[in-house]
């Protein structure tokens, strides 16, 4: 099949468990460091830390732009189709926002500008972060009706929290921002993190049969799932990144990042925990 390149059978569940564990708690330092010195675990975008988005039709060089505005707090310059700048500010006072609307307008024209306020930031973040403990709730409600058995239900949990914590980190050192369309696909990445992990829960605890055998069959069943939604989002990623549809190819590129860490949690975290489980469960039996 060409899928066989990882043994999921091959380790022992403490080797299998450790490598994952160990980089959730690297990715959570780094965002209870983050969360202590910014307020936000992710560097917030537009949507949730408050400024000023400007989007203007030039042939301006970004130098160009970053100089004419160096008086003002200037965050990114981004480039659009047909000549389009999208440019964006962090919070200002009004009179900053009054002069840069003049400033704005004495050189471009028909700019299209949009400010969010520091309060309807803060307001967007505290809805944000809601959703996601619900998501979690009812995920883990939904899970542990699903199987009744306490370690099973506990490692689905687990992996989608390491999913959603690791890859919340890596968006942290690669630079994308928090924003509500990236929250959105974080969000998401918990339904593709749960869908997953309950095909290789219900493979290993309803199926008949000896365990390698399920663990290698729920393995060549998920990880083809898996990697043609990757291919999928991959073509998303580079169709609107060329097009410069800046909040599709932001919400494809956290899937992408989310999806192979979901690998590493679903076929070597998960698995492990769950074939310990098993061998102990059934060591008990004999």
């Amino acid at each position: 099949m060409g899928f066989d390149i990882y043994d999921v059978n091959k380790y022992a569940p403490k080797q299998m468990v450790a490598v994952p564990l160990i980089l959730l708690f690297l990715a959570l330092g780094l965002l209870g460091f983050n969360w202590l010195s910014t307020g936000m675990p992710v560097t917030p975008g537009i949507d949730f830390a408050g400024g000023t988005a400007v989007t203007v039709m030039t042939d301006d060089s970004v130098e160009d732009i970053e100089a004419y505005f160096a008086g003002f707090p200037l965050t990114s310059v981004g480039e659009g189709l047909n000549g389009g700048k999208y440019i964006r500010f962090g919070p200002m006072s009004d009179d900053e926002y009054q002069n840069l609307v003049e400033k704005v307008n004495d050189r471009y024209s028909d700019p299209k500008i949009d400010q969010i306020g520091e309060a309807f930031g803060e307001a967007l973040q505290q809805q944000a972060l809601l959703a996601l403990i619900f998501s979690f709730i009812g995920m883990a409600i939904v899970v542990f009706l699903a199987f009744r058995d306490v370690v099973p239900s506990i490692a689905v949990v687990l992996s989608a929290l390491s999913d959603i914590a690791i890859t919340a980190a890596i968006m942290d050192i690669v630079g994308i921002q928090l924003t509500l369309a990236t929250t959105a696909a974080l969000l998401m990445l918990i339904g593709y993190s749960v869908d997953s992990d309950i095909l290789l829960t219900t493979r290993l605890l309803k199926r008949q049969g000896k365990l390698d055998e399920k663990l290698a069959g729920a393995y060549r069943t998920g990880i083809i799932m898996t990697t043609t939604t990757i291919a999928a989002i991959a073509a998303m990623f580079a169709v609107t990144a060329f097009g410069q549809v800046e909040v599709i190819a932001q919400i494809a590129a956290v899937l992408l990042i989310g999806l192979f860490v979901d690998l590493m949690n679903t076929w070597v975290l998960n698995a492990g925990i769950l074939k310990g489980y098993l061998l102990q469960k059934n060591g008990r039996r004999a």
